[in-house]
């Protein structure tokens, strides 16, 4: 098993998982962040840190398209190791429905 980042973290970019990870296993995109499954040790630590809920479990339905959407940006953004200000409308976005077609960004945070 390993955790998955979805489209709920998508233009909130919350940060708090990344400061419980014990194996800096999270990527950053310009708009998300993602967790490398390979490198994820299954503890589950960062789940409840994430006020978007945006972390599950891989073994909940539809979390298989989120495994290699993780896997192919893990390999491509730069790894994240501490906590950065959420995005500025994070709140305003927090919940919204259609993020992945909305507000997306393939680009690399930094």
């Amino acid at each position: 098993m390993t955790y998955i980042v979805n489209d709920k973290c998508i233009a909130c970019k919350y940060t708090d998982c990344v400061e419980v990870c014990p194996v800096d296993c999270f990527y950053e995109g310009e708009n998300m962040l993602v967790i490398h499954p390979d490198e994820c040790i299954d503890c589950g630590v960062c789940e409840p840190e994430c006020p978007a809920d945006a972390i599950r479990p891989d073994t909940e339905p539809e979390a298989a398209e989120w495994v290699e959407f993780n896997r192919k940006y893990s390999e491509l953004w730069p790894v994240i190791i501490e906590k950065k200000d959420q995005l500025p409308d994070a709140e305003k976005h927090d919940g919204e429905e259609g993020k992945l077609e909305k507000y997306f960004s393939e680009a690399p945070g930094g």
